[in-house]
């Protein structure tokens, strides 16, 4: 079984491409901006160094957020366009909450695991998980002392690529696992979308949003 997987949602273009468990290669380009002019060449090359084509592909994954929101649209977008030109492909979205969260060791996991992602405002994007990595709050944008008062008390570990920003201020908090990342595993998007697949739950990608996009009125 050919799997491919790619996110286009953080500061990064990523995508894997796999036989069953078997890597046959794999990309990463940290990049702020233009992901979506990236992505799609990115994967024909990895296909064409594979000798396969698109319709050999079996399993596509895609990252549908919180993120960027250009970023969250052109990952899902290419992701229909594929199965809408290969109607027998599986397809299926994973927050990239699951895709951090998933990563995680299981020595790094205690009572409260929270995934905490950047904003590039005065916010974070957060979901808390249990011990068995089962969600315990909602995905939500939420303020620092929010985030605060939902972890005060408990012993956390924490992941993302918010947690550098988060931690800037002495937060008092009982830590047992601190991972700063750059943007959502690839392989954690891998490991969420077949964990969907086999229990026979595969989700139609849609925007995970949080807010409303940024918007101004033009200038007369």
């Amino acid at each position: 079984m050919y799997i491919l997987a790619f996110d286009t949602t953080a500061s990064a273009c990523s995508i894997i491409l796999q036989k069953d468990k078997e890597v046959l290669s794999e990309y990463k380009q940290i990049m702020d901006f233009g992901q979506s002019e990236v992505l799609i060449p990115q994967i024909q090359k990895m296909l064409t160094d594979a000798n396969l084509q698109f319709k050999d592909i079996n399993l596509l994954f895609v990252c549908v957020g919180p993120g960027s929101f250009t970023g969250v649209r052109s990952s899902i977008s290419a992701a229909r366009t594929f199965q809408l030109a290969c109607p027998e492909l599986l397809l299926s979205g994973v927050s990239a909450f699951d895709a951090y969260i998933l990563t995680l060791a299981p020595q790094e996991i205690t009572d409260i695991n929270a995934v905490i992602i950047e904003t590039k405002r005065d916010d974070f994007y957060v979901q808390l998980f249990d011990s068995s990595l089962k969600k315990i709050s909602p995905p939500q944008a939420a303020t620092y002392d929010t985030i605060l008062n939902m972890l005060k008390g408990k012993k956390v570990s924490l992941i993302g690529d918010g947690v550098e920003r988060f931690l800037r201020q002495p937060s008092g908090l009982s830590l047992h696992c601190i991972k700063m990342e750059d943007c959502p595993s690839i392989n954690g998007i891998i490991s969420a979308g077949l964990r969907q697949f086999k229990e026979k739950c595969l989700d139609y990608p849609k925007p995970l949003y949080l807010r409303a996009p940024d918007v101004s009125q033009p200038k007369s």
